[in-house]
Order: structure tokens, then sequence, then C-alpha cells
């Protein structure tokens, strides 16, 4: 996988800088796309049952969509660095809008799983320029702010998802769901198309080489190992024929993919990505991000019904106050990273956070609402705290030409790492559940318990109680995996490049250009 790195890293112009605050509107405006559709369907999957079938196959209404995203955002990264971000922002979010009209008209279940992973394949599109396009559009000293917009959006629509489509599909139709998307995609459209010019690039009159064949692979080893991920110990047992099957094809296109990138001249996910120490140490960071995300995201609402007796719309609360925390903690991290470096403030962010996920095994049981909630209000500024630094100081030590395959690396990592979590953890759960309650037999009480709120047998409340305890366990052993990688990995100072308007953190602003040529042993 072998593409050498150029000699000067090349730092393009401001894109639209004159027309930005319009650029910035199109951008959290794709941005509340991909993240509503991620979450949207969940709460109007009666509905949808009800008037199309297929309720065994349901899940991959979420599946597909998760697949699609993941596995095309290096392929999107590299093309955005090849032609430009905004041809390529454009064609995603037309796939996304195409994908949407076409779910809206689904006649069964399959079609619209097969639509959604159209939207799926213009989603990945969708996340991974915006945030190479923020990073193009601000110096390093405002890429907390537009960054920190970003988070808020995506938070606020991931929390509000489940209940507008939940409003969608009881007071209109499910289809609106994806109608809804037309007119706020086409906005973004317009304001992308009318106002983001990105300057026109120094080329050595070679015309462009796109690595289809390594594409293709990627994007066929992706979708098998997640599927396996995905469908593991829930479509089949982890060690049947499917399983097997699948992980032994997913390994040998793993060969596949290192044959082909390695004879690429342009390949999708280039060799630099991994030798270079600093992105190489955030792409597993945040790769136990992923995985430990699962823990709050999945089990938390299970919890807050069946063990503490809350409602829903209640449980869905506890959830959601990290939301508040999480961007505030991201705008305000600048002021940390400024004095003590990119590394040192995510160390502090995930080490609390491990403490915090830690401290979850030590609330009384039944225990008050609030104890959660709190843990989650301090989750949230401690993660908030971790992400950003890491996203801005990889953005920043890499030249335009860089930029969209180094930001894509970093989001398949956590994408991936969530799909393993939700692989792993669920795994742990229903091994405690089932050690807990006699067996396999009796996972069906968890379900009564959820419908009864709190007042589900004694025996059951503690089994969830257990589980969710061993996956917060995980999840803070993920947090701490992830505070070694940075420790031992990561360098000490990014070799952040210097650009004009820049103040260059980590007080290595003579060395900077230095360092970041060098830092791959050449």
């Amino acid at each position: 996988m072998g593409s050498s790195r150029p000699a000067i890293p090349d730092t393009a112009p401001r894109a639209g800088t004159d027309k930005r605050g319009a650029v910035v509107a199109a951008l959290m405006l794709a941005m509340a796309l991909a993240a509503l559709d991620a979450t949207i369907v969940s709460t109007a999957v009666p509905q949808i049952v009800g008037d199309l079938g297929g309720f065994s196959v349901f899940s991959w209404l979420f599946s597909g969509y998760l697949l699609a995203v993941t596995v095309t955002l290096p392929v999107y990264g590299k093309l955005s660095d090849t032609f430009g971000r905004k041809p390529v922002l454009i064609a995603g979010a037309a796939v996304f809008l195409l994908g949407s009209l076409l779910c809206a008209v689904a006649w069964n279940m399959a079609a619209l799983i097969a639509f959604r992973i159209v939207q799926g394949l213009g989603g990945g599109a969708l996340q991974g320029t915006v945030q190479t396009l923020a990073a193009d559009l601000y110096p390093l000293k405002e890429r907390p702010k537009i960054q920190a917009k970003l988070s808020t959006v995506w938070a606020l629509s991931a929390v509000a998802g489940p209940g507008l489509g939940g409003v969608l599909a009881a007071y209109a139709d499910w289809r609106w769901i994806f109608l809804i998307n037309l007119p706020i995609g086409a906005v973004a459209l317009w304001l992308i198309v009318r106002h983001l010019h990105e300057p026109q690039r120094a080329t050595a009159g070679t015309r462009a080489r796109v690595d289809w064949a390594g594409a293709l692979a990627v994007f066929a080893c992706g979708g098998v190992l997640l599927t396996a991920l995905v469908q593991g110990g829930v479509a089949w047992p982890w060690l049947s024929a499917p399983s097997l099957a699948l992980f032994a094809a997913g390994l040998a296109l793993v060969a596949v993919v290192v044959l082909v990138e390695r004879r690429a001249a342009e390949p999708i996910i280039p060799g630099w990505v991994w030798r270079r120490r600093t992105i190489a140490a955030v792409n597993l960071a945040l790769g136990a991000l992923g995985l430990l995300m699962v823990a709050p995201a999945v089990f938390l609402p299970t919890y807050a019904q069946a063990v503490l007796g809350l409602a829903p719309v209640a449980a869905g609360f506890v959830l959601s106050v990290w939301t508040l925390s999480w961007p505030v903690s991201a705008a305000l991290s600048q002021h940390v990273y400024r004095r003590i470096g990119f590394r040192n403030t995510a160390m502090l962010g995930i080490g609390t956070a491990s403490l915090i996920l830690l401290a979850f095994l030590f609330l009384p049981y039944p225990g008050a609402a609030w104890q959660p909630t709190l843990l989650m209000l301090l989750l949230g500024a401690a993660l908030g705290l971790f992400q950003l630094p890491l996203i801005v100081g990889v953005q920043s030590t890499v030249g335009w030409s860089e930029r969209g395959t180094a930001t894509a690396s970093v989001l398949f990592c956590r994408q991936t790492g969530q799909t393993v979590g939700a692989a792993l953890f669920g795994a742990v759960a229903n091994g405690v559940l089932a050690s807990r309650l006699g067996g396999a037999n009796d996972l069906d009480s968890v379900t009564r318990a959820l419908d009864s709120g709190g007042r589900a047998p004694e025996a059951t409340r503690r089994a969830i109680a257990d589980a969710v305890h061993a996956v917060y366990l995980g999840a803070s052993c993920a947090a701490a995996l992830a505070f070694l990688v940075l420790l031992l990995l990561a360098p000490r100072r990014f070799p952040v490049l210097k650009e004009p308007g820049d103040e260059v953190p980590d007080q290595v602003a003579v060395d900077a250009v230095k360092n970041a040529v060098t830092e791959d042993g050449r």
C-alpha cells in the first residue's frame, strides 16, 4: 500500500471564505441528514413492518445503512483528495437523496433494505467530506469552533431522530421519514453549489488515477467482515457455518486488499495512514472510542427502564444528557490543548472517561435516576475533551491533498469500533443474562421486564443490572486501552503543519514542517 508522501506538504488556500457562513450552514444540514437517518427509523419499525412485512429481516434497515456508510468512508476520503471536496460532497448528497426518494416508494421490505443501502452509500460521503471541509475552511485556531458545531448538530439530530420518526409514523406516514430529507438536502446542495468555491490546485499535468480495484476490494472486505460482526450471534450462532464462512472470506479479502493496494499508484488506503505514528495512534484510539460508546448508547436505556423503572422517554433523557456536555467540552478543549498539547489533552479526557465508566459499577442497586444521569453528563464532558483534539490534531498534521484520506481513516476506525463493540458487548450481556437466569431460553424475560416498567421479578432486574455492569466494565477497559495507545504510540508533540493564521500548539512551530516530513522515517 505504498504511496510516497510529498516532500513539501501542500496547504491549499481557504475555500470559499467569502461565503463561509453559507457553506457552514450547508455542512450542518448535511451532517444533520446523516445523523438523523442513523436513528430516525427505529421508532417507526412497527408501522413499516405492518405495511411491508418482513419482520424477520427488519434489522437490516439499520445494519445495511451502517455497513454502507462505514465501508465507503475511506473511498470517499481518497476521492476527495483526488478530485476535491465539492464534487464528492455533491455526488454523495445526490446519491443520499436518491436513496431517500427510493425508500419512500419502497414496495416491500427487501426493496426498502436495498434502498437504505443506497442511502448509506451517499451517507459515507456526507460524514467524511463534511468533516474534511470543516478543516479546509478554518485555520487551526478556529477549528474547534466548527467541529463543536458539527458535534452539536450530530448529537441533537441523533437524539431527536427516534422521536421525530415516531411522530411522523404516528401522525403522517412512515414514508415521510425519508421524504423529509429531500427539501433539507436540496437546500444543502444549493448552498454548496452556489457558495463553495475551491481554489484551483496546481497539478503536474498528469491525469488523476483512481484505484477502482482497491475501492471495490475495500468495499467487499469491509462489507463481509462487518456483516459477520453485525449478524453473528443474532441471525446465526457465532460458531455456525455462516459465521465462520464470512470471517474466512473476510480474512481472504483482507489479503486481497493488501495485495491490490500495494500495487496501486494511488491506493484508496495508503500505507502512510498506518506508518505515521500520529495517525495510526489516533485511528486505534478512536476505534476504542467507538467500542466504548456502545455501552451507554445501547445498554443504558435498557438499564434505566428495567432496573430503575423509568418510562422510555425518561430513559432516553438519561442517555441524552451526554449530548449536552460533549459539544461544550469539545468547544472548550482548545484552551487545554494549547497549553498541554493534543495528546495530553486527549489522555486527560479518556483517562477520566475510564474512571467514570468504572464508577457505574459502584452505583447502588437499584439506585436513583439522577446517579447514572450525572455519570453520563460527566462522561460526555470527558469524551469531548478526548475526541475533538485528536481529530483536529490529525487534520493539522497533513496537507490538503492528504486531509480527506486522514479524516476518513479516523472516522472509519471509529465506526468499525462501534460495530465491533455492538457484537462484543452484546455477546457479553447475553452471556451474563443467560448465566444469571438459568439459560438462554429465559432471555425473553428481559423483554417482559422492559414492558413491565420496572415491575419485573427481582431476579430478572438483578440479572439485567449485572449484565450492564459487565458491559460498562468492558467499556472502561476500552477507554484504558485508548489511554495506553496514546501514551505508548502517539508522539508527545503532534507534527503540526504551520499555516497562515494558525497558532500551532505543542510548542513546535519552528520544527513543524521538518517533523511532518520526516515522521514516517524518511
